[in-house]
């Protein structure tokens, strides 16, 4: 299959920040929308784009929390948006089209890991499918008028490297006759992330709109990992005897602001203006490498499988988001 996965010699190394990344560069005029930017790698995304002279927006279900982690982040925006409610979804759509503001940049950042039994939102929906993915999609299609109106835009959806070991149930995603398993249902739903940029940027890259997915690596200390005890950390090499996070950025374990340099190179590197649909890491587009090796072995691969940028596949999520989406 032929495919655009070949890293491009981008000069930023694993341990490059967000702060790094954005060295020297103006983002004045830039509109940007983060979600879920008021927390662990969100936040540093967001914190590192405003320092560059973007206007961010944060989409966050608790407005009050969510300003409150902003802190000294000064000029942001605070929108109502949970992405398991559709009607939220298309609230904070109709707000930010009414605004006339084109969109420059989309960070499709927040996300969920679920419990050990299977949670599903009101329409039925597996959790982390109906967050990490659905919700997205439909936020992102909403958003297109404003993103097409830029002239120029980039969508950037934050993955993880469980994408390798994801599989779409094409006839279950919800897990409404199978086995829940939350790990299993996190993959699905990372790799329809990547899935997602796949066939966004096939859609709407005519129309100056890129679309990416990003693994941030692991950032200890987020959302995503704060429900996990401290002896599962240190089991898994993230935490060390007195509980201090262990920072190996070759080995994927980075600070939050590492965690957010993939983000703001996606949204902002002009060595991306001619590629999109692509799947990246540590500041580069990911090789791809179809060696099945598993998460916890020396050296946890990061690169791009076959089926994670199929664009057969791509283009059958498509289809299916939009039959689920219409209930």
């Amino acid at each position: 299959m032929s495919h655009r996965q070949h890293p491009i010699g981008s000069g930023f190394d694993a341990a490059a920040t967000a702060d790094d990344v954005l060295a020297g560069v103006d983002l004045s005029g830039t509109n940007v929308i983060v979600t879920g930017g008021h927390n662990g790698v969100g936040l540093e995304t967001t914190r590192a784009l405003v320092k560059a002279g973007a206007s961010v927006t944060v989409g966050a279900r608790n407005i009050e929390r969510a300003r409150s982690k902003l802190g000294d982040v000064h000029g942001v925006e605070v929108g109502r948006l949970d992405l398991v409610d559709p009607a939220s979804v298309d609230a904070f759509v109709v707000r930010w089209l009414e605004s006339g503001r084109e969109l420059h940049i989309l960070i499709n950042n927040a996300g969920v890991t679920a419990s050990a039994e299977l949670v599903v939102d009101d329409r039925g929906y597996e959790e982390q499918f109906a967050t990490n993915h659905l919700g997205h999609f439909q936020l992102t299609l909403g958003l297109l008028p404003a993103l097409r109106a830029a002239g120029g835009a980039r969508v950037v959806t934050v993955s993880s490297g469980a994408q390798r070991f994801g599989e779409i149930c094409w006839d279950d995603p919800h897990f409404a006759g199978r086995g829940y398993d939350a790990n299993v249902a996190y993959a699905q739903s990372k790799l329809a992330n990547v899935l997602f940029a796949v066939e966004l940027d096939r859609r709407a890259s005519g129309d100056g709109v890129r679309a990416y997915a990003v693994h941030p690596g692991v950032v200890v200390g987020t959302n995503l990992n704060s429900s996990v005890g401290e002896d599962a950390l240190r089991q898994m090499g993230l935490v060390d005897d007195a509980g201090d996070p262990i920072i190996d950025p070759e080995s994927g374990k980075k600070t939050p602001q590492q965690g957010a340099s993939t983000s703001v190179f996606a949204a902002t590197s002009p060595l991306l203006a001619d590629t999109g649909g692509v799947y990246l890491v540590d500041n580069d587009v990911a090789p791809l490498d179809d060696d099945p090796r598993p998460m916890s072995a020396e050296g946890p691969p990061t690169a791009a499988m076959s089926h994670s940028v199929d664009p057969e596949s791509a283009r059958r999520l498509w289809e299916l988001s939009e039959k689920l989406l219409a209930g």
